[in-house]
């Protein structure tokens, strides 16, 4: 009789845990107490203190800040104003970034690494052996050439000028929203600055020309590429490319997607951009859908990614790439000369800007900042990732995140175990 009565003790928990306890859906993170991840919560509040001085700062007019730790989401809080101008508009944890350059690892990186891992596409396959009139390195005494290679592009290290050199120029040659004019003008009339391999210059045009072997590969675009095989694939309800000029959406929904996009700069003519991508030859040249900047995100779903990939490429049963992938990713190649310091898609810490902070081990650091506020920073060490989403170039090109995020990594490393 007491078996029973413990056994239908047990039952009853079980059926109030399952009440109790909110179920996870596919694409959401899940999310716990600092302490239940050995984290300090009292040391982690110093994050509102250092976000509060930047906005009082002005540096910044408000932002969304997420800390995961082995695959839960420990810490999330949304500060200041989501907008200033048209209006002023209070930030909210839903609310959706212009990810800049973090779209080309996010994006860009991610989507190319399957191609890779699936034998279409070789990291040592010159850039030519997709694009024939795509002209290699020559050097300038001898006159010997050098294949610009896929690996090169990928750790920015091609010698690839680092963007259009005047996009108004270019614009008044081949007019607005002409990509294919722009694969043609970076393979045949950009500046190779030096040896593929022995330097790194970072360059825009190394991920849009990344973007257009995709598409040739695959016949796709990048921003569908990228939408159906890695968003929806870790069920990301928030993360997705604005095609512009007209061009066909690459998911449904998103007019109420663009609702919770927080705006970038104000234009000369009084235009705000929101759901537009801030770089312009992403914007202007590429409609959106361009592999060196385009992603909106929000940190949620950029939690479930970090989960992803501190989790050798899956995360909820989803997988996006193998554990294999993911450690290559990582890794430094070790054919690139000394100097070129970055993973393939992601900075270290010997190449951005000491994101990473002081505290992590930061030789084992992953991460990226993108131009308009944001960045991620990935420590498979302590299996945690730091998350820092804010628009500094609203509502002018005049903020800064650049300290900001240093102190939170810090703030984030030293919670760890107190």
């Amino acid at each position: 009789m007491l078996f029973y009565k413990k056994l239908t003790l047990l039952a009853a928990a079980a059926l109030w845990l399952v009440a109790c306890c909110p179920k996870v859906e596919n694409g959401s993170i899940r999310r716990a107490s600092p302490m239940s991840q050995g984290m300090s919560a009292t040391h982690l509040a110093l994050i509102d203190s250092a976000v509060n001085a930047s906005i009082a700062a002005g540096e910044i007019p408000g932002a969304v800040v997420g800390v995961v730790r082995n695959g839960h989401l420990v810490y999330e809080k949304a500060f200041g104003y989501k907008s200033l101008v048209p209006e002023k508009d209070t930030m909210t944890l839903e609310t959706m970034f212009d990810m800049a350059s973090v779209s080309k690892c996010v994006g860009t990186t991610l989507s190319f690494m399957q191609l890779v891992e699936q034998g279409k596409v070789r990291l040592v396959d010159p850039v030519n052996y997709y694009f024939p009139d795509f002209q290699p390195w020559e050097d300038p005494e001898t006159h010997e050439k050098v294949d610009i290679t896929v690996q090169d592009l990928l750790t920015h290290s091609s010698g690839l000028a680092a963007y259009l050199p005047n996009v108004p120029a270019y614009i008044a040659e081949f007019g607005e929203n002409t990509p294919d004019s722009l694969m043609m003008y970076i393979s045949t009339r950009i500046k190779r600055n030096f040896r593929p391999g022995t330097q790194q210059l970072y360059s825009c045009l190394n991920f849009i020309t990344l973007q257009n072997i995709l598409q040739k590969v695959t016949g796709e675009r990048l921003c569908d590429y990228a939408q159906k095989n890695v968003f929806d694939v870790l069920g990301l309800e928030h993360t997705t490319y604005f095609p512009l000029y007209g061009e066909k959406p690459c998911r449904p929904g998103l007019e109420e997607l663009a609702k919770l996009c927080a705006p970038t700069e104000l234009q000369e003519d009084g235009h705000v951009l929101k759901a537009e991508v801030h770089d312009p030859t992403a914007r202007l040249v590429n409609a959106g859908n361009s592999g060196n900047a385009g992603v909106f995100s929000n940190v949620e779903d950029l939690a479930v990614i970090a989960a992803a990939l501190l989790n050798d490429g899956s995360y909820n049963g989803r997988r996006i790439l193998s554990p294999l992938t993911v450690k290559k990713m990582f890794t430094v190649p070790e054919t690139n000369a000394y100097e070129v310091a970055r993973a393939l898609g992601w900075d270290t810490y010997y190449t951005g800007p000491y994101t990473s902070g002081d505290i992590f081990c930061l030789d084992d650091v992953r991460g990226h900042t993108g131009y308009t506020g944001t960045s991620m920073i990935l420590d498979p060490e302590t299996s945690t990732a730091v998350i820092v989403l804010a628009h500094r170039v609203h509502p002018k090109d005049e903020g800064s995140t650049s300290r900001l995020r240093s102190v939170v990594a810090s703030i984030v490393a030293s919670s760890i175990g107190r």
